[in-house]
């Protein structure tokens, strides 16, 4: 068990290691509970132009039972107070799923902007932030994950993609609200229900002999693989959506009204490519993993710093990682290397990302 966003969680469950566990995922399905994280319902007459306000995703544009990933930026200097996954649930609602290590943080930017909208400019929002032990959130991924979900729940997944949600029922006539999305690359649903229900769920999924839990450890590394952000990690609030790689979360309309928070200079940055240093993959064929805080040098100068970093259970004999380098490293693409425990561990090379093919459920297949 380790602490994580205020709450203990497992890293792993029995005697699988974190790697078997990992792999399980790729090839099966796994459960992961995270409930930890934060579940807001945004409701009202102007729910959709306040958390645009908030955001750097097209909101309204979403057809209702979409969602998509954006971020909360920072007025001040451009920089990612949360990345966070946002549902289109009506005409008039949303629902939110955010970071548990920025609970408090992220609870107090949508109170405060919703003091301002509702106070001083007289519209009508609602909040409603959900504790874990009033609503759980289950994420079950993996290629058997849309057959183990359906043999527990009224749903159809043939016609639910990816970013797509839709409200259903458990057994016994439950509410709850599955969206196919995830944190592991891999096909998968995000299942939110009343907690006194959650335990019933995860013991129906269970039965499914292709279903097994899985913890912390593997999340990590799955996410890793499929080159998602980890916050506090890969992208902070001295990030910017340019260094992250993160762009494509800003809608189309929303640059071109460049109204949300510190657009004037996220976008000037991204259209003079002003950024000195990028979020890049790292690949290495020898040599311990580069962990978090391992220096990257080309040559004998240090050009960049790994932010996350493991053996890839997925590639036989490789670690991945993620860091941000200079932005020459970045264009040129230099062999480089990098100091482990006084060690340097050569033949370091820049990797394009995901590291392991997404295996999205979208309309456009391959």
């Amino acid at each position: 068990m380790v602490e994580f966003g205020g709450h203990m969680l497992p890293t792993h469950y029995g005697q699988a290691s974190i790697a078997d566990s990992h792999r399980w995922t790729r090839q099966n399905c796994s459960v992961f509970d995270v409930s930890h994280m934060l579940q807001t319902e945004i409701t009202g007459r102007n729910a959709l132009e306040y958390f645009e306000s908030l955001t750097t995703a097209d909101i309204a544009g979403l057809h209702t039972n979409s969602g998509c990933l954006t971020l909360f930026t920072k007025e001040s200097n451009g920089g990612i107070l949360d990345d966070l996954i946002v549902v289109r649930t009506g005409d008039e609602s949303l629902f939110v799923v955010s970071n548990a290590s920025r609970r408090q943080k992220d609870v107090s930017i949508m109170k405060e902007r919703k003091e301002h909208f509702v106070n001083r400019l007289g519209k009508d929002v609602k909040l409603r932030f959900y504790t874990p032990e009033e609503r759980s959130l289950v994420a079950v991924q993996g290629p058997k994950a849309a057959a183990a979900l359906e043999k527990v729940m009224d749903v159809k997944t043939k016609d639910l993609y990816f970013m797509s949600s839709l409200e259903t029922t458990l057994g016994g006539g439950t509410k709850c609200r599955v969206t196919r999305c995830g944190y592991t690359g891999e096909d998968g649903f995000e299942v939110a229900v009343d907690s006194s229900k959650v335990a019933t769920l995860v013991e129906l999924l269970l039965k499914d002999p292709d279903v097994k839990l899985a913890g912390l450890g593997p999340r990590d590394t799955l996410r890793l693989e499929a080159g998602l952000c980890l916050y506090g990690n890969d992208i902070d609030e001295t990030t910017t959506p340019v260094a992250a790689g993160l762009m494509w979360t800003i809608g189309k309309r929303r640059r071109k009204e460049a109204d949300f928070p510190g657009a004037k200079i996220i976008l000037e940055e991204h259209r003079t490519r002003s950024t000195p240093r990028y979020r890049v993959g790292l690949k290495s064929l020898s040599g311990p993993p580069l962990r978090r805080g391992t220096p990257v040098f080309l040559g004998d100068q240090q050009v960049g710093t790994v932010t996350s970093g493991a053996p890839a259970p997925s590639l036989q004999a490789t670690n991945v990682a993620m860091a941000y380098v200079d932005k020459e490293v970045k264009e040129k693409k230099p062999p480089l290397r990098a100091k482990v425990r006084n060690t340097f561990v050569e033949g370091v090379q820049l990797a394009k990302m995901p590291f392991v093919e997404a295996k999205y459920y979208t309309r456009i297949k391959k």
